[in-house]
Order: structure tokens, then C-alpha cells, then sequence
């Protein structure tokens, strides 16, 4: 299941490097390329939950499958694109599998995995959605590079094909099975409310993929306020309705957790700042220091080692210290953040002390995020799964997305504004907000638990 995770991940970003190629082959505007990168993000965002709450109706296990095959089918309709509408609509398809397919994860984790044995695959799922990202460029470079039988850019998206295949074998056969009458299978799907949820994460997250790339036109702004006000609504919608005694798309007693509303403002956060930070450093390493997208890649391969194996061992860390990891991981990555600042500002790579600070953000983040994530679904009860599942993802996904548009956008007006930014300065700018955003999250987490 986690390398279906990791396949999905990878698509988020490893069309990335093959949008110039894509560009050129098929004619694309500015507009439609936008729309091949981000569809696929925007279907993928906005169905999470609906994902996650199907898993509930037809079984985690034939979900799981289901999202797999659609997603297979998805991207090889994709390598086998002629234009670039096509290309896109099938994006849209394939961000609907992922969608299905990656809320499963975690409610298979919750329902399979108990105690110590939950806490390691909770770690190895931390790790792979560290190693997705820095991956999927490193990935999306060789296949582009390569031309493999002049195939130029088709290549990023068929690689998923024969992964697809084999892990659909290995799924029907090592998966456990559904489990017949379980109580929740029962509950409606709450259309309304999947409406609400949906037209508010669609008005989200659209001006966070688009609204740079556009300027950053008023409707962006009023479509998020907009969004707002929607959520507000959903919220108070699925309250009335288990009120009722319906059946909500979220659990209202789920967001009532102890812990839970610290950790999803903790997921926010530092997922925007690991979003961010391989954003911003990639546009500072490609454009600034003139490194191809390999190079890039590769530059990032601390920071996700770093990531994947704190998330893999930090259960084994002394007891006395389980309490502060997170808020101590959020000041590490503020720390590591100042300091590639520092040294990059004379518009150098940093030399081997680069790679030393990397590694110190993946740690930060890591511990930031892993130890929330675990806590956050320790006291969820088994008929919550799924809605905890979509409800965490979804905010995963959330917090990505805004970490890109944030910091992203703010790198690049101080890069393009008139007088003296350059790539350096433009970092430095940049770095001092990736901290200033992971104080916010140890903070926050102090006061809350004080109170």
C-alpha cells in the first residue's frame, strides 16, 4: 500500500520537470500547461475525503484496488495523450484514483496495526511522503533526460503502468479482506455535505495552483474568502446533521478528539513548510545556480533520508523526550531554515555545510510531523478510521498546496521586484518566513498543551 502512496506522491511532482518538454511537443498554452501540472493535485485534493468515506461503503480493501486501477488505466491514457486536452483530462482522472486509492492507507493501517506495530507502519508512511517529493524530480529527470525510444515526456507518466500492474497482483493477494457487516459500511455518503466539502476545497485550492502563474487577480482572492465562508458552512451543516442522528461526511466527534485540532494545525504547518522549502530551493538551485533537474534532486537527498529515517526510529528515543519532539522538531527546521539562508547569501551553492543544513531540515520536519500524526490517530476508534483518514490526508494535501503558492509567491515577487533581489536575497527573504512559520508551530503546540 505505501508504494502505491509513493506512486501517487511521485505523479504530484514529477511532471514538474517534463512541463517545458510537454510544452513544446503538444503546442500547450500557458493556461492548458498549468492545467496538465495541476489537475491532477486539484481532483486529488478536493476527493480525499469522498475517497476515504467510499472506502467505508464498498470496503477498504476493493477502494484501495478500485483507485489503484483507475489511477494504472489513468496514466497510461496519459503517456498515450495526442493533445493537450486530452492530457488533461486525463489528469483529472488520475488525481481521482490517487484519491480513492491513498485514504485507504492510513484506515488500513488503523484497522490492521495495533500499539508498536501501528506506530512503525505510521513511521514508514511519515517516509514515504517525505521521499515523494524529492523523489519524484530526481525520477522525472532521468525519464526526460533518457528520451527513452524517443519518447520524450510520455515516459513520466507510463512508468506507473507496469508499478500499477504489479501492485495490483500483489494487492488481491496480500491485502486482507473486507470485512462483512461492519456498522459503518452502512452510512450514507452524505451528498450535501460532499458537495459543501468539495466546492470549498475546489474555490481553495484552484488560486493556490493558478493564482501566481495569473498575477494574483481579485477573483483569486474572493474564491478563496469564498472558500471560507463554504467551509464555515459544511462545518455547521455536518454538526446539525449528526445532531439529527445522520450519518455526516466528517465525524463531528472526530474533530472533537483530544489532540486533534493541535495536530491538524501541526500537519498545516509543516507540511506548507516542507512544500515550501523544496519549492523554493528547487527555483533557487535550477534558476540561481544553473543546476539540471537531476542535480536538483539529488540536492534534496538529505534532507529526505534525514526525514524518512527520523520518522522510522524516533519511537525508539527515549521516553523522557517523546513530549517535546514535535515542538523540538519545529524549532530544528526553523534553525536549519535560517541557516541555508546564511549560507547561501553570498549566491553560492553552501558548499558540504549545505548539505548538513538539509539534512537538519528533513530531521526537524520529520519529528514535526511524525509523532503528531501517530498521536493524532492513537485514540481513534475503529469506526473513525476513514474519517479521520480523509480528514488528515486531506489537510496533508492542503498544506502542500498552500506551502508551494505561499512561499513560492513570495520568492518570486522579491526575485522580480525592481532594485537589488536577486536568487540570494530572494532565499534569504524566504528562509526568514520557512522559520518564522515552524516557530508558529512549536508554539502553538507549547500553548496548547499548557492550556
Amino acid at each position: 500500500m505505501l508504494a502505491a502512496q509513493f506512486m501517487a506522491l511521485l505523479d504530484v511532482f514529477i511532471v514538474n520537470v517534463a512541463a517545458p518538454t510537454i510544452r513544446t511537443e503538444l503546442g500547450a498554452s500557458g493556461a492548458g500547461l498549468q492545467m496538465v501540472v495541476a489537475g491532477y493535485t486539484v481532483a486529488y485534493a478536493v476527493l480525499l475525503v469522498t475517497g476515504a468515506r467510499l472506502g467505508d461503503l464498498l470496503g477498504h480493501r476493493r477502494a484501495y484496488l478500485g483507485g489503484l486501477a483507475l489511477f494504472t488505466v489513468a496514466s497510461l491514457a496519459c503517456g498515450l495523450a495526442a493533445g493537450t486536452g486530452q492530457l488533461i483530462a486525463f489528469r483529472l482522472v488520475q488525481g481521482a484514483g490517487a484519491a480513492l486509492m491513498i485514504p485507504q492507507v492510513l484506515s488500513v493501517i488503523q484497522r490492521n496495526f495495533e500499539g508498536e506495530a501501528r506506530a512503525k507502519a505510521l513511521g514508514a508512511y511519515s517516509a514515504v511522503l517525505a521521499t515523494g517529493a524529492a523523489a519524484g524530480q530526481v525520477v522525472g529527470g532521468v525519464l526526460v533526460s533518457a528520451d527513452l525510444f524517443g519518447t520524450s515526456w510520455r515516459p513520466v507518466f507510463l512508468v506507473n503502468v507496469p508499478m500499477g500492474v504489479v501492485l495490483l497482483f500483489l494487492g488481491t493477494r496480500l491485502l486482507p479482506r473486507d470485512r462483512r457487516g461492519e456498522p459503518e459500511r452502512a452510512r450514507g455518503l452524505d451528498v450535501p455535505g460532499l458537495v459543501l466539502l468539495a466546492a470549498a476545497v475546489t474555490l481553495f485550492t484552484v488560486p493556490l495552483v493558478l493564482g501566481q502563474e495569473d498575477g494574483w487577480p481579485l477573483a483569486a482572492w474572493l474564491s478563496l474568502a469564498a472558500s471560507g465562508v463554504l467551509f464555515a458552512g459544511f462545518l455547521a451543516y455536518e454538526s446539525r446533521l449528526a445532531a439529527r442522528g445522520g450519518a455526516p461526511l466528517i465525524a463531528p466527534r472526530v474533530l472533537r478528539i483530544p489532540g486533534m485540532g493541535l495536530a491538524a494545525l501541526r500537519i498545516v504547518v509543516v507540511m506548507a513548510v516542507n512544500a515550501g522549502f523544496l519549492f523554493v530551493l528547487t527555483l533557487y538551485v535550477q534558476g540561481g545556480l544553473g543546476y539540471s533537474a537531476l542535480r536538483a534532486g539529488l540536492t534534496f537527498a538529505p534532507a529526505a533520508v534525514l526525514f524518512g529515517l527520523v520518522g522510522l526510529t524516533w519511537r525508539r528515543w527515549p521516553a523522557r523526550l517523546q513530549g517535546m519532539l514535535a515542538p523540538g522538531g519545529f524549532v530544528l527546521a526553523a534553525l536549519s531554515c535560517v541557516a541555508v539562508g546564511l549560507v547561501m547569501r553570498d549566491g553560492g551553492s553552501g558548499g558540504p555545510g549545505m548539505y548538513a543544513v538539509f539534512a537538519g531540515a528533513g530531521a526537524g520536519m520529520a519529528l514535526g510531523f511524525s509523532p503528531t500524526l501517530t498521536g493524532a490517530l492513537a485514540t481513534v476508534r475503529p469506526e473513525d478510521a476513514a474519517d479521520a483518514s480523509g480528514l488528515l490526508v486531506t489537510l496533508t494535501q492542503l498544506g502542500q498546496l498552500l506551502g508551494v503558492s505561499t512561499f513560492g509567491t513570495l520568492f518570486l515577487n522579491r526575485l522580480n521586484a525592481p532594485g537589488a533581489y536577486a536568487y540570494a536575497d530572494a532565499l534569504w527573504v524566504c528562509a526568514l518566513a520557512l522559520a518564522a512559520a515552524s516557530l508558529f508551530g512549536a508554539v502553538a503546540g507549547l500553548l496548547r498543551s499548557r492550556h
